[in-house]
């Protein structure tokens, strides 16, 4: 077993929480990019001419060039300077945004979202790595209180905000949004980020051939979901790339091994999955991840093209799981190191229960009101996903060591924009695969997008039963004591 390592930067209190929430910010706009884009998926189709495989790839686009950067920027942070990379993370990050903003075709957009994609890529692993070097121990479990609270507002918030820029200037004003917030950020970083790693004296150790083949292996398991749309034009020839995939990761896996049998730094050891915690937190953490920005999404679809509702109404919805989450992650990472693994178990329970009542308020509620009922139910789900995103990180990266903080938290990251990826395409086919199916039945618009929904719910929900299940294994493994509880470090 691996111990868990003290704070390496000497810093004082105040100077570690101003470091902070410079890196939470980074971390909140990163996540907005995410959601915000979902409402404005329509005006850009009507702006650009989009088609529905485009408008997918400008969701998963980002979410891919994200996954393919996080974990080789997560070891180039644990080996160089983290600044360093929030800077350039940052001016990337800020470019791509002028760029998606002003794109005057659809494919200059698509380009963008890539670009902006990896820019998140690059800074995210060093959020990770920087906040477990800043804190140790019960401070460490408030502060991935306080960042899975900020995670949760953006993740929920998106959708409102993007409404919000949409009705105030249009589509492109979501991404114009960012160029100034990411301007302040950079400053903070600049000013008050410090030094969380000096530059290595020795060579640097990047493994070439295992990011290429990583790389290989991310595209290959990712390309099919991205061009999965449920659309009658969806290329069945698309899933042979799993066998791809199959033979790119069993070449990853054997490559790894051996070039850590050499005595070289691999892209990812895999040694970090025999701790307990941080293999039964990540495989929490990619099925939540895989349930919940799909279910934003689908609930946001089904509101906007299938009651009428506008985008900012649409958006609103999710503000209450924003609140929610954001007070019970607080508590969840304050009240983790006391209680363990059941906060998380008891959170994904609600979230569970949520998901079929989602599914039922859209079926039985009429459409001058089911936004209400929709909102009423994921503010409830919100304080159950409060209890998963903070208390679930802080016990998956407790007995992680300090040095290898941003490289384990990027894996984590990884697995979460897989999820993500994985989950919206199958959320998004089922949606439009059951409007283009029962389009010519004898139903009404509204019954149609009922089905479609249901459908779409239906995915979300076996994600969420995922992860409950994993959590409820690891319960009852009795491993709870020893790996699960955090404890605070000498």
């Amino acid at each position: 077993m691996t111990a868990p390592e003290t704070a390496s930067i000497p810093l004082s209190s105040a100077q570690r929480w101003r470091a902070f929430w410079v890196c939470v910010s980074v971390a909140a706009f990163t996540i907005l990019d995410l959601s915000k884009i979902n409402v404005g998926l329509p005006a850009i189709e009507g702006s650009l001419g989009a088609s529905s495989t485009q408008l997918q790839l400008v969701v998963s686009g980002y979410i891919l060039a994200f996954g393919l950067a996080l974990v080789p920027f997560g070891r180039l942070g644990d080996q160089r300077s983290r600044k360093t990379l929030f800077i350039v993370g940052l001016s990337v990050f800020t470019v791509a945004s002028a760029l998606c903003a002003s794109a005057p075709t659809i494919e200059v957009l698509l380009a963008a979202r890539l670009l902006q994609g990896l820019a998140a890529g690059i800074q995210m692993p060093q959020v990770m790595g920087t906040i477990q070097q800043l804190f140790v121990g019960k401070e460490r479990g408030r502060a991935f209180g306080l960042f899975g609270a900020t995670i949760g507002i953006a993740t929920a918030f998106g959708p409102t905000l993007g409404g919000i820029m949409v009705a105030v200037g249009g589509w492109r004003w979501i991404f114009w949004f960012n160029v100034p917030l990411c301007l302040v950020v950079l400053a903070g970083v600049i000013l008050l980020l410090p030094q969380t790693r000096r530059a290595t004296a020795g060579r640097l150790q990047l493994d070439p051939v295992g990011i290429v083949l990583f790389a290989l292996t991310i595209l290959s398991l990712m390309w099919p979901f991205l061009f999965t749309t449920g659309s009658p034009e969806d290329d069945p020839a698309r899933w042979w790339l799993l066998s791809a995939f199959v033979v790119f990761a069993a070449a990853f896996f054997w490559w790894e091994r051996r070039y850590a049998a050499s005595g070289r730094q691999p892209l990812i050891p895999f040694a970090l999955f025999r701790i307990p915690s941080f293999r039964n937190g990540t495989l929490v953490s990619v099925a939540y991840f895989t349930a919940i920005p799909p279910m934003f999404l689908l609930t946001t679809l089904f509101l906007q093209t299938g009651v009428g509702i506008t985008p900012v109404g649409a958006g609103m919805v999710s503000i209450g799981f924003a609140v929610a989450s954001a007070v019970t992650s607080y508590y969840g990472g304050v009240l983790v190191n006391r209680f363990g693994r059941p906060l998380v178990t008891v959170g994904l329970g609600v979230v569970l229960v949520s998901v079929a009542a989602l599914a039922v308020v859209a079926y039985t509620m009429p459409p001058e009101t089911v936004s209400f009922g929709m909102a009423a139910v994921l503010l409830v789900a919100g304080a159950g996903g409060g209890l998963v995103i903070a208390p679930n990180q802080t016990l998956a990266l407790s007995k992680i060591p300090v040095r290898e903080g941003g490289l384990a938290g990027s894996v984590g990251q990884l697995g979460q924009r897989v999820g993500t990826s994985v989950g919206t395409a199958i959320g998004l086919s089922l949606f439009y695969a059951t409007i283009f199916r029962e389009s010519d039945a004898d139903l009404s618009a509204l019954a149609v997008y009922h089905d479609a929904f249901a459908y779409g719910m239906a995915a979300v929900g076996v994600f969420v039963a995922l992860a409950f299940l994993v959590s409820v294994v690891d319960l009852m493994s009795g491993r709870r004591n020893a790996d699960d509880v955090p404890q605070a470090a000498s």
